[in-house]
């Protein structure tokens, strides 16, 4: 099935886990949002400057490439934005903001959306 996923710190550098993510979730069918402040277009996506600016109710997934320093402020943005799901994927991980996460009804995983996608079990 195909999904509208967020892409937290995408990067357009192609060695990156994120930009390897947003071309392989493409490559799977899914429809991407590339999402960093610093960025207007990666994979030739244009990107959306932070998560108050993604659609708000048309996100599927979040998948996170941001450390817990520059996530700890995205609680309320990612509320509002009531994803079914949120990825944090190595390194990303911030138990607090997980915990918050689902008690608002949305479902984490701490996984690698690679990982996930070459598995089947995305």
């Amino acid at each position: 099935m195909s999904e509208t996923v967020a892409v937290l710190g995408a990067s357009p550098k192609p060695e990156r886990y994120s930009n390897k993510a947003i071309r392989m979730l493409r490559e799977y069918g899914h429809t991407v949002l590339p999402v960093n402040p610093a960025q207007q277009e990666i994979e030739g996506i244009r990107v959306i400057a932070d998560v108050d600016a993604l659609p708000h109710g048309q996100v599927d997934t979040v998948t996170m490439y941001v450390s817990p320093q520059h996530s700890a402020n995205l609680l309320p943005g990612l509320l509002r934005l009531k994803p079914k799901r949120v990825i944090f994927n190595p390194g990303a991980e911030n138990p607090v903001l997980e915990r918050e996460l689902e008690k608002a009804g949305i479902t984490v995983e701490e996984a690698c959306t690679l990982v996930l996608l070459r598995t089947g079990q995305y």
